[in-house]
This record gives structure tokens, sequence and C-alpha cells, in this order.
């Protein structure tokens, strides 16, 4: 092979190196000396959790209670039962008997026009009796009685939007390592460049913000013709450094469980595909750059290594990442609940940076038509 080529590629490693640095120290370190709240204040704000649901029977049997029976004060749960046909009506009225603080508000299929979760969730805001709003889904399980008191607690700040986290729980097997990994790593993102003050997404299973901001920027209209990104989207468009915070304080968390199948993990991912190019054009950028180094960051890694061009200062460089990324990471795993995973990081994060190209090649020509 020429020399000139074999130089190119060694540039092009180093500058991939550079790049999965910076990110690594200019954001992630943000996340890693980030220490969130430990004693719990009483907020004292009105709080409307809004859950909309379509065929989730099973779910809201074991869910809903837990979150009715939450440790807080002031607070009502607006479950929008969507279209379901699994005897989620009963149920829901059983529930409605026992606990007077919960709404909810049923959609039936229209034979002219098919519903959505954008459809249902403006629904069950607008039925929502209270200013500050807090989401998440059937199939979350709240990690304590305190999550409404930690998300609302965040709204004493004078902040509009909180992003808060949701793991996935730890069953074992190869694709819930995966999963638990891809949604640590996201969520990784997404929170430092909150702490950054240039949120761009958030996690509908865990999100809070007001119902001002909501119909002040019309809801979801701007992106209502997309099935998805009823969370990332809305964020990504109306978040500012002024109005987001972050809630990653364990008992805030909102678990759920992982796909058991690679097909059936494969469906979830395609219904998220393609969101990401409606992003703003700077956060676009900011993650295709990521998704990019970090991917030729690797394969000219090996590539170099096996050419033998400059292995010392190949393997030093991939040494010092090596060494940051770890150093890191332990922090953010352990504060995430996730300090499991780091013994899989290597590899892990090899096939974290194959799978954001090949879904984000895939997410360009595919449409999600449906929701559930």
């Amino acid at each position: 092979m020429e020399t000139y080529l074999l130089d190119a590629l060694l540039l092009f490693f180093q500058v991939c190196f550079i790049s999965q640095l910076f990110y690594l120290i200019s954001y992630h370190s943000k996340l890693a000396a980030y220490k969130p709240l430990e004693q719990l204040q009483p907020a004292n704000i009105p709080v409307s959790v809004i859950i909309s649901a379509r065929n989730e029977y099973d779910n809201l049997k074991y869910n809903l209670p837990l979150i009715l029976e939450q440790n807080y004060a002031d607070f009502e749960v607006v479950v929008v039962n969507d279209c379901s046909v699994d005897e989620s009506d009963l149920l829901l009225l059983e529930l409605q008997n026992k606990y007077k603080h919960l709404k909810v508000v049923t959609i039936t299929e229209h034979v002219r026009f098919k519903t959505g979760k954008k459809f249902a969730l403006t629904l069950g805001i607008k039925a929502a009796k209270n200013e500050h709003l807090l989401f998440t889904d059937a199939d979350c399980t709240p990690a304590s009685d305190d999550w409404v008191a930690r998300m609302s607690l965040n709204f004493t700040t004078g902040a509009q939007i909180v992003l808060g986290y949701s793991p996935y729980n730890k069953t074992g097997g190869i694709i819930n390592t995966f999963t638990r990994f891809e949604t640590v790593k996201t969520a990784i993102s997404y929170l430092s460049s909150a702490l950054r003050g240039d949120a761009y997404m958030g996690i509908g299973r865990n999100l809070a913000y007001t119902k001002t901001l909501f119909f002040s920027n019309k809801g979801f209209a701007a992106h209502m013709h997309v099935l998805p990104g009823d969370d990332d989207l809305f964020v990504n468009q109306n978040a500012t450094s002024d109005n987001t915070i972050i809630e990653i304080h364990p008992d805030a968390f909102m678990y759920t469980q992982s796909k058991t199948t690679f097909s059936g993990w494969y469906r979830q991912k395609k219904r998220h595909m393609g969101v990401g190019k409606l992003y703003k054009n700077k956060h676009r950028r900011m993650l295709s750059w990521d998704a990019m180094s970090g991917f030729l960051f690797y394969i000219l890694l090996v590539v170099l290594l096996i050419l033998k061009v400059e292995p010392l200062l190949v393997a030093g460089l991939y040494f010092i990442h090596f060494i940051a990324k770890i150093l890191i990471y332990n922090k953010i795993l352990k504060t995430l609940k996730a300090k499991d995973l780091l013994i899989y990081l290597p590899i892990l994060d090899i096939f974290y940076y194959v799978y954001l190209n090949v879904f984000g090649l895939i997410g360009t020509f595919i449409k999600t038509t449906q929701w559930k």
C-alpha cells in the first residue's frame, strides 16, 4: 500500500481519537462529576402524571398501583386508554373506584383516521388539571415511592423540562446486556448535553414538562406527521439552556423490561429509526460525528495494527482512550446503577458504534406506521 495512503489513514485515526477524547472530556465528564441531590425536600407542587396505554392490561395491573400510591401529597394520574381491546377499560374502572385521583380518558377506534401516541398524549395533557406534567409508560415501574417527589422537586428551580432516566431491568443474556448498555450510552449523551446547556432529547418513560410550554409551542404540531418523537423531538425543539434540568437520583429511575429476542428488539428500534434526522442541525452534526468518529476509530485501529503502521503510537492512543473512558464511565455507571457493565465496556463500545451507524443508515429509509 502506498505510503501516502497509510499516512492518511494514520492521520484520520488521530483525528477520530481526538474527537472521541473531546466528547469524553468536554461532555461526559460533566455527568461523571454531577451529584444528584441526596436529601429530598418537599416540593408542594401539584402534578399530573400522564400515561398513554394501548392494550397494556398486564402492565397497568402491576405498575399503575405503584404510581397511584406514590408518596406525594398532591398529584393525579391521567391514563389515556388508547383504543385498547384487552379489557383495560374494566381494570381502569376498578382502579378508579379505589383511587379517586385516577382519571381515565378513553379513545375509541375511528374508521376515518388512526390515532397515535402523540394524539393520545395531547388528550391526556388537555385532561390534566395541573400545570406540571410527568410522563411515563404503562410498562414502567418506579424505583421508589418517591419517584413523583424527586421529579417534581426540580420544578422548584424554575425549570420547564425535567429529563429523567429509565434503565432496563437486568435479566442476563446478550440482548439484555447490550440493550442496557445502549440505554446507558444514550443517557450519557443526552444527560451530558443537558448539563452543557444544550439538551437535545429526553426519554418519554421518565420525562416532565409544563403544560404552558406544551401549548405555547403548539404541542406536537411540528412533527405530528412522524409517529415517534413525542419525547425526543419535543425536547429537541423546546429545550433551552435555561429551562431544562436533569434528575438522576436512583429513587427517580423508571425501570422497564427489555426485549428478549432480537426480532422484538429490532421492532422496538424500528419505531424510533429516522427521528434523529429531524433534530436541529447542530445536534445532528454533533451526534453524527460522534457515531462516525467512534466507529472509524475502532476500524482504523484494527487496520493500522494489521498493516503495522506506527503500532506503538496506535496502541498508545488506544490505551489513552481506553483509560480515559474507564475512569469517566466508572463514575457514571456507578451513579446510574450499571457498574456491572464496566467490565464489558471494551467490547460493548465497539458494537455500540457499529449499531449506531448501521441503524442510522437503515433509519434513513424507514417510515414507522404504528406505535404499538
